[in-house]
């Protein structure tokens, strides 16, 4: 049977005595063997059923990565439940709605995030058990009194749930074994919720199949052979590609997950993420673009630090590896390589093998997935010899559909399709795309999810004959690798992959303001979010015809006030729009969107990657000078009203 219980069961028996998890404790790293897993999973699996948990009940799990947190997800399975992992950077309201959407039976939590929950609770119409993954501290002791909920009934700790659960095995030892014969294949393992917009998040229904289908392509995909591998767990589990990545295909090569340290709260945890390195020594990463982006510009600035011959051998290093590289897939030139083969040798001799140690003695690679990772990252990293692998991927494929690898990769590519998955590019719902044809991104294959959890009109938007319509834009090049070029539906997107949906963040602003005609919102991976924005003439025109002085001292007052008036929806409701999402800068555009130039269709939608594409250098601006008052808009200003 393909379930990742018999997964977990196969890795029992073939790697029993190998650490599938550790976390850190006082005395140092704590491991837990894959057979201690199947073990002790077996005994929350026994206390959830005598708790009276039924097939296909959901239990949410609001924490940080650790040991538990997986214990835990596979105890809930082997009860034939349902697990719902959430962020641990949910606000209580958007928690309170994945809980009551689920209808969530069962809370996992961590004396980091039960004040969440506790906020959240009032909001919940079901109250959940709460299984609290610690021992009984003060936080957990606050958290009961204030939810008025007793030890043993209503809230548990985790080593109540253990003793419960040897407890009940020693009444009926068979009891969990007789009930995963129940469990099949297309058996629903998570619902995992979009953030898309504020309060309507979609739930992604994964199952046993999709799982380890594309556990098995992530093996493959990396041509994983034997059992010496190790990683530190530096990404939330309810992150997709950390969940089937870390959790799941590890049980099929005996891959130990350290998870970094997590004591004293979320800051903590980046703070940990250097010393947890060393000491673990990871054999490989998985990370995001914001992270790697961070190693980077402190390898940099570090290096810089140390001035004279050793920055100067590093920076030549570097840039004669990038040539000596290239894309990564066609291979330079004999004079290229004749040229920059002694400069990178020499940083490779004296520099690269002491910033390596940061990342430990063993580290053989990175893969980035969650958000595409820019070029500049990919061609550094890769000069120094720790090179971070470009995946692509979505919750909904479960989620891994292609990567970069060590055997196969090019620089700015997404990577080759996984081994079980068909990928098609679609230029419209019936005309398939060229080699090197940009369109949609569809695929198929024993990955793709089961649809959106009681949201049925959705699941057909996006499943249609079998194919997963991905909503993102790409081509496949004529080496066969897949580039992805934007979203057709254009989500915001930050640089650790968190998204929103751009159309909220345009409402509110439209809503309240007098001066906006049209306004296209844009985040794409990058640290803040911007705006292309056309004018009101009309109203913009009435308050120019009522002011004095000179016309650079109108155009002054003008655009304070059309700065004053975009972000008059935070006077009306400060919490509208997360602050992340709140545009840094507008860009002034004078023309109107409009059909004749493609960028409105005939519904008066915004065509959001053709805007894009037009207006890339003023978008591009905004990033260089976060400045509303820059000479663009000012002479944007003068030619509306004063030309």
């Amino acid at each position: 049977m393909k379930t990742v219980i018999d997964m977990l069961h196969g890795a029992a028996q073939r790697y029993p005595q190998r650490s599938y998890t550790a976390k850190k404790v006082d005395s140092g790293w704590k491991g837990w063997t894959f057979a201690d897993t199947d073990r002790e999973s077996d005994l929350i699996a026994a206390a959830v059923l005598s708790l009276g948990f039924k097939k296909e009940n959901t239990t949410a799990i609001l924490a940080e990565g650790r040991p538990e947190w997986i214990t835990g997800e596979f105890g809930i399975l082997k009860a034939a439940g349902i697990s719902v992992p959430l962020s641990i950077k949910l606000t209580p309201e958007e928690v309170a709605f994945r809980v009551n959407h689920s209808e969530s039976s069962g809370f996992f939590i961590s004396s980091n995030t039960i004040a969440k929950l506790v906020s959240a609770w009032p909001s919940i119409d079901h109250p959940p058990v709460i299984f609290y993954l610690d021992d009984a501290d003060e936080n957990f002791e606050k958290a009961a009194a204030e939810l008025k909920l007793s030890r043993g009934t209503g809230i548990f700790t985790w080593q109540d749930l253990l003793e419960l659960g040897e407890k009940e095995l020693a009444a009926a030892p068979d009891a969990v074994r007789a009930l995963e014969q129940s469990i099949g294949e297309q058996d629903v393992v998570n619902i995992c919720y979009t953030s898309g917009t504020t309060g309507n998040p979609k739930g992604i229904m994964l199952t046993h199949l999709n799982y380890y289908t594309n556990a098995e392509d992530a093996i493959a995909l990396f041509d994983l052979k034997d059992a010496s591998f190790s990683t530190l767990i530096i990404l939330p589990l309810d992150h997709s590609f950390a969940h089937t990545v870390g959790t799941y295909a590890s049980l099929l090569r005996g891959i130990t997950l350290n998870f970094v340290d997590a004591r004293g709260g979320s800051m903590n945890i980046i703070r940990n993420i250097p010393g947890n390195l060393v000491e673990t020594n990871p054999t490989y990463l998985m990370t995001v673009p914001s992270l790697s982006g961070n190693f980077m510009k402190k390898i940099v600035s570090g290096v810089a630090k140390k001035g004279g011959l050793i920055n100067s051998i590093f920076t030549a290093g570097v840039n004669a590896g990038i040539k000596l590289n290239g894309d990564g897939f066609h291979k330079p030139s004999l004079g290229v390589r004749l040229r920059y083969t002694p400069a990178h040798k020499l940083a490779s001799t004296l520099v690269f093998p002491k910033i390596r140690e940061i990342f430990g003695s063993q580290i053989q690679y990175c893969v980035g997935g969650g958000a595409l990772l820019e070029v500049r990252q990919q061609n550094f990293f890769a000069a120094i010899g720790v090179p971070v692998f470009q995946g692509y991927g979505l919750t909904e494929a479960a989620p891994i559909i292609c990567s970069n690898t060590p055997m196969r990769h090019k620089f700015g590519s997404s990577g080759v399709i996984a081994p079980s998955i068909e990928c098609k590019i679609m230029k419209s719902d019936t005309e398939e795309a060229a080699v090197g044809e940009r369109g949609e991104i569809v695929i198929k294959g024993l990955n793709v999810m089961k649809g959106y959890f009681k949201n049925e009109k959705a699941s057909k938007e996006v499943l249609r004959d079998g194919w997963l319509w991905t909503g993102d834009l790409g081509y496949i090049d004529a080496d066969r690798f897949l580039v992805v070029t934007g979203r057709a539906k254009a989500l915001l997107i930050a640089p650790d992959g968190e998204k929103y949906s751009p159309e909220e963040v345009e409402e509110a602003i439209i809503n309240h303001s007098q001066a906006v005609s049209q306004l296209m919102v844009y985040n794409d991976h990058k640290a803040f979010t911007t705006a292309l924005v056309t004018l009101d003439t009309e109203t913009v025109r009435a308050w120019k015809d009522g002011m004095s002085g000179s016309i650079d001292e109108q155009v002054d007052e003008l655009m304070r006030r059309i700065e004053e008036d975009l972000y008059r929806f935070k006077e009306k409701d400060p919490k509208l729009v997360p602050l992340q999402w709140v545009p840094s800068s507008f860009e002034i555009i004078q023309k109107e969107f409009s059909e004749k130039d493609k960028l409105i269709n005939s519904t008066m939608k915004l065509v959001r990657h053709k805007v894009i594409e037009t207006y890339q250098d003023r978008i591009d601006a905004m990033y260089e000078e976060k400045d509303f008052y820059n000479s663009r808009n000012r002479e944007a200003v003068k030619e509306l009203f004063y030309s």
